[in-house]
């Protein structure tokens, strides 16, 4: 039986729990689960793990990240992000300056306040679907260090940036908090994740394209 792991590039549109299961029912897999949730809205990788290869989730789940984000200034949503409906508008007063100081100040440990919409559990429940029945679950803040931001675009109300962080980091919760500094709300229009410790999305494949050829055995597997 072959265990191991998969470097998914995840499409956009396409939820984690359907991309792995795409895949387990094209290539007759017995037992897959992936290490780290991709929103629907988000795309890149996902690192699954099959067969004996499923144990592996603690560890992955434990590694750095990092993003390429883009964030839309001035709009507020419900889920922080582009798909959720909007509460707020306001007019962007900062200057680029401004918004590019206020960027670097989420640089180093601090702790986050997770969004609403999340797979954050309460009660065994995921927060999102509290959400969805109109109950907002607030869980308390936690432990995140973002590592470095680099790349920096602003043009119009868009602000793009590359972020590497800690296990945990909510980049949607990010969006918001940014907004929240510059006094005009803000929420996540894009997302790519681009590594998870060691292993980067420009050796995944698409979910299509996956074949058991692709497997990273147990056994070859570092960290």
């Amino acid at each position: 039986m072959n265990s191991g792991i998969f470097l998914i590039n995840k499409d956009k549109g396409l939820s984690s729990n359907k991309a792995i299961q795409k895949i387990r029912r094209r290539l007759n897999i017995k037992k897959i689960g992936h290490f780290g949730t991709l929103d629907p809205l988000a795309e890149g990788l996902l690192i699954c793990g099959i067969n004996r290869g499923t144990k592996l989730s603690e560890r992955f789940l434990n590694l750095d990240k990092s993003y390429f984000s883009r964030i839309m200034l001035g709009i507020k949503t419900t889920t922080d992000d582009s798909e959720g409906d909007i509460i707020e508008e306001k007019n962007i007063q900062a200057s680029e300056k401004e918004i590019i100081e206020t960027i670097k100040t989420f640089v180093g440990k601090s702790k986050q306040k997770p969004p609403f919409f999340s797979a954050l559990k309460h009660k065994g429940k995921p927060l999102y679907k509290y959400a969805r029945e109109g109950k907002l679950v607030e869980k308390e803040p936690r432990d995140i260090k973002i590592y470095k931001i680099l790349d920096i675009v602003i043009k119009n109300a868009f602000v793009s940036f590359k972020i590497s962080c800690s296990k945990g980091t909510y980049i949607r919760s990010i969006a918001r908090d940014l907004g929240d500094k510059l006094g005009c709300g803000g929420h996540l229009v894009e997302l790519v994740r681009l590594s998870q410790g060691k292993f980067e999305l420009k050796d995944a494949k698409k979910v299509d394209d996956i074949q058991m050829s692709d497997l990273i055995k147990i056994e070859n597997l570092s960290f």
